[in-house]
């Protein structure tokens, strides 16, 4: 066995010294940094992720209540005193989804929450109240350009059923994603309709015409107001059919959060143009 001299020691001992001044500081650093994103994950764990599954519990609640509601209103032999009951609990459910977004307002359960309450309303005749929750949901920033678009028009035609056509034609001029082309032009043609407007309105059912026929999609609404209006239309070839794959995706109410974004037929094909919602 040999022995290492003392001299080779002591200058491995400065050598080792002398790096852990020149790095010391930053390995310390690096060692803090691990443990804050340790922690803050196991905080985000404890308190948000709750937070997350304390708003969907909520809304799933609320969503099956409403369809329980619009079962309900449907039933052909229900008396005045059911009628009452299910009022009462419409209430109850209105009131839950004002408590949903009050706790959690920046959500996408919050916005689906204002979308059924909307829908209610305007079911009910409470135009401004429509246009006020639309108003609501238009302004949840959820980084979801497909969302928003379909708040604003929904907003839109709230306040066109509402009388307001100017403020309706300032939200349909705003800029929206492609794929809600045929929904926004179709939407301004309401609203130049409503205004009298009819050279405008003719225009923009066609546009929106034209934007459908590039997706191969009907829709026989439109066709409808672009006849009424001495406007002969071609008829559009639908798309093949396709098989339809599961989705265990969230959803929005109307549909599939993605396919809503990628095809916006959702927005209008079952409403009445001067429907709110």
């Amino acid at each position: 066995m040999i022995d290492t001299p003392k001299n080779d020691n002591n200058f491995t001992d400065q050598k080792s010294l002398n790096a852990l001044k020149l790095h010391g500081e930053k390995i310390i650093y690096a060692v803090l940094l691990v443990l804050a994103v340790f922690f803050g994950w196991q905080y985000y764990q404890k308190n948000y992720a709750k937070i997350d599954t304390v708003a969907a519990d909520a809304y799933t609640s609320i969503s099956t209540r409403d369809e329980q509601l619009v079962q309900a209103y449907l039933n052909p032999q229900l008396d005045a005193a059911g009628k009452q009951a299910l009022v009462e609990e419409e209430k109850q459910l209105l009131g839950d989804i004002d408590a949903l977004v009050a706790a959690h307002g920046d959500t996408a359960y919050a916005w689906q929450a204002l979308m059924i309450k909307a829908r209610h309303q305007t079911n009910n005749n409470d135009l401004e109240g429509a246009v006020a929750t639309l108003s609501q949901a238009a302004s949840i920033d959820l980084d979801d350009d497909g969302l928003t678009a379909i708040a604003k028009i929904r907003h839109a035609r709230a306040m066109l059923a509402n009388g307001d056509t100017n403020g309706a034609l300032s939200i349909a001029n705003e800029a929206m994603p492609t794929a809600f082309e045929a929904s926004r032009q179709e939407l301004l043609g309401d609203i130049y309709h409503a205004k009298n407007e009819i050279d405008n309105a003719k225009a923009a059912y066609t546009k929106a015409w034209e934007a459908l026929r590039e997706r191969q999609e009907n829709r026989a609404v439109l066709a409808l107001k672009l006849q009424s209006l001495g406007v002969s239309v071609e008829p559009i070839e639908p798309a093949p059919s396709v098989v339809s794959i599961p989705n265990t995706q969230p959803t929005v109410e109307g549909g599939d959060a993605s396919q809503i974004v990628e095809h916006d037929s959702a927005v209008t094909d079952t409403q009445n143009p001067q429907n709110g919602n």
